[in-house]
């Protein structure tokens, strides 16, 4: 999905969750949700477009990707969705002003394994926040060494695998784009792997 006259791209995996959020749609009226790393933001204006209250968040370091949040949200008739400049990592006073949310949204987020613990740290930091929420991502298999596995045990969360049948996302073509293709793409929930005090 390429928008030049906004310079806009969707990756493959924005177009995976946004076909997730599709299938649940009915759950999202009234949800809270989250977007980090949002860029062109597909999954969190489906979930606005659905009835959910969205946050969209990138990088305040890039200035252009906020910009690009904003873009979507004119683009699809949302201006009101508010955009926030959270670098991945940092504890920062717009990370702690962030009200409850249950659901956050990350796709292609796991894309420099060099990001990984940073943005581990961000999503344990909220979920900690919001012990009931969940980090739904989406991911591209690019090399065969590739886990947070590892880092997930680390930082007490836990993954589901969502198998993209199970939604009707394992098609080369969704929602008329050729995206998805052939790329590998996963999608997990991520969540706290207990609650303290349990």
């Amino acid at each position: 999905v390429l928008d030049s006259q906004y310079g806009m791209y969707v990756w493959p995996c924005a177009v995976v969750l946004a076909q997730y959020l599709w299938a649940h749609r009915q759950s999202l009226p009234g949800k809270r949700v989250l977007e980090i790393g949002a860029g062109v933001s597909l999954p969190g204006v489906v979930a606005a477009r659905c009835g959910a209250q969205v946050i969209l968040s990138d990088s305040e370091e890039l200035p252009q990707c906020l910009q690009r949040c904003r873009s979507s949200c004119l683009m699809n008739r949302l201006p009101h969705v508010p955009v926030l400049g959270l670098t991945w990592g940092r504890v920062s006073p717009e990370l702690l002003s962030i009200a409850p949310i249950d659901i956050i949204l990350g796709s292609d987020v796991f894309f420099d394994p060099k990001d990984f613990e940073d943005i581990l740290t961000t999503i344990y930091f909220l979920l900690e926040k919001n012990p009931q929420a969940q980090f739904w991502t989406t991911y591209q298999v690019r090399s065969a060494d590739w886990s947070i596995e590892a880092l997930l045990y680390k930082w007490n969360l836990k993954s589901i695998h969502i198998p993209l049948h199970s939604f009707g996302a394992d098609k080369e073509h969704l929602a008329n784009s050729s995206l998805p293709g052939r790329h590998t793409i996963e999608m997990m929930i991520i969540s706290l792997a207990q609650s303290q005090g349990t």
